[in-house]
C-alpha cells in the first residue's frame, strides 16, 4: 500500500512541472519612462502570477534589434516606426501591443536664441543613430518646419548623455526623452524646449515578438499583454507605491518619476483596440515614407503584417 501511494505522489510530481512550469521570455527595453509597466509588471510579481518567467534587458535602442535577431531576447518595446526599420532590415517582428503615447515626453532642446526650429540650418544637433525614436524624432521635426537631417550636422548621442552634452553647453540642440527632457527642463539657463509631441504627436510605442515565439507561444504572448495591461490598471489603484517601483529604476524618486510620467499617457485594452483599428496603420504609412525619404530604410515592408492584434482582445 505504501508502495503505491508513493508511486502516486511520484506520478503527481511528473504531472506537475508541465502544467506549472512558467514560459521563458527575455525583453529587451530602455529607461524610457513609457517602457516603466514592464518593470512593474515584473518587480509587483504580476508575470509571475500569469505563468511567465521575464528578464528584463536594458539595450540601446540602436542595438535592440540586433539582441532581437541574436535570439538574446525574444521580445522588446519600442516605437511603432523602429518597427518598421527592423523589419525592412531582415529583423522580422510583429507588434502585440501598445504601451504609451508621447504628450511632450519627447522633445528638442535649443539655446535660448534660438525662435524656430528652421534656424536650425546648419547647425549641430545631438541625437542617437538613424533607426533611433530620436533620430525618428528630429527627421519629423525638421521636414514638418521646412528641412531635413541633411541640413544639420548629427552628433550621435543616446538620449541621456545628449540632454547632459547640452545642459554643460555642448551642441546647439539636442533631441532627447523623459526622464532625460528633465533635466533640460531644470535648467533653462542653458536653453529651452522648442517643441515636443505636443506640438507634433508621433511618439507611440509598442510591445512586439519575434513571429517564431507568437507562433510557438500564443498563451504566453497572451499573458504579456495581459500583464501590461494589468500593470497600467496597478498603476491607476496603487500610484505610490507604483511610481516609487518605476522610478528606482531610472534612479528617480517615487516624485521625480511621477513628475516625469505626466508628459505620457499608457494604453489600456480600451485604447489598444480604438489604436489598432486604423490610427496604427496611417501613421506607419506615413512614418514608412519619411524613413524611405531620409534613406534609413531601401524599401517599405508589408506593413499590413507588422501586427497582430489577437492577444488584446
Amino acid at each position: 500500500m505504501r508502495r503505491s501511494l508513493l508511486s502516486l505522489a511520484a506520478a503527481l510530481v511528473l504531472a506537475q512541472p508541465a502544467a506549472a512550469q512558467e514560459t521563458k521570455v527575455a525583453i529587451g527595453l530602455s529607461g524610457w519612462t513609457g517602457f516603466a509597466p514592464l518593470t512593474l509588471a515584473k518587480e509587483a510579481g504580476i508575470y509571475k502570477k500569469n505563468g511567465l518567467d521575464v528578464s528584463l534587458r536594458k539595450i540601446p535602442q540602436k542595438d535592440r534589434h540586433l539582441a532581437i535577431a541574436s535570439g538574446d531576447v525574444q521580445c522588446a518595446a519600442t516605437t511603432v516606426e523602429t518597427w518598421i526599420v527592423w523589419n525592412a532590415n531582415g529583423v522580422p517582428t510583429t507588434q502585440i501591443f501598445q504601451m504609451d503615447k508621447s504628450y511632450g515626453a519627447d522633445g528638442m532642446a535649443v539655446r535660448n536664441s534660438v525662435q524656430r526650429i528652421a534656424e536650425l540650418k546648419g547647425k549641430t544637433v545631438a541625437a542617437s543613430s538613424p533607426g533611433t525614436a530620436p533620430y525618428f524624432t528630429l527627421a519629423w521635426f525638421l521636414k514638418k518646419n521646412g528641412l531635413s537631417v541633411k541640413d544639420v550636422t548629427v552628433v550621435n548621442l543616446e538620449p541621456g548623455p545628449a540632454a547632459q552634452a547640452f545642459v554643460a553647453g555642448q551642441n546647439d540642440a539636442a533631441m532627447t526623452y523623459e526622464p532625460y527632457l528633465s533635466t533640460v527642463r531644470a535648467a533653462p539657463q542653458s536653453g529651452k524646449i522648442i517643441a515636443t509631441t505636443l506640438d507634433y504627436p508621433m511618439i507611440m510605442d509598442t510591445f512586439g515578438c519575434t513571429p517564431k515565439f507568437l507562433a510557438e507561444n500564443p498563451k504566453a504572448a497572451k499573458a504579456l499583454a495581459d500583464s501590461y495591461f494589468e500593470a497600467v490598471d496597478m498603476i491607476a489603484k496603487e500610484p505610490a507605491r507604483s511610481f516609487a517601483i518605476m522610478g528606482a529604476d531610472v534612479k528617480q524618486s517615487a516624485e521625480q518619476f511621477e513628475a516625469s510620467q505626466k508628459y505620457l499617457r499608457w494604453q489600456d485594452r480600451a485604447a489598444n483596440k480604438a489604436f489598432f483599428a486604423g490610427e496604427h496603420a496611417r501613421f506607419s504609412k506615413e512614418a514608412a515614407d519619411l524613413l524611405l525619404e531620409v534613406g534609413i530604410i531601401r524599401q517599405i515592408p508589408d506593413l499590413s503584417k507588422l501586427a497582430d492584434t489577437r492577444f488584446i482582445q
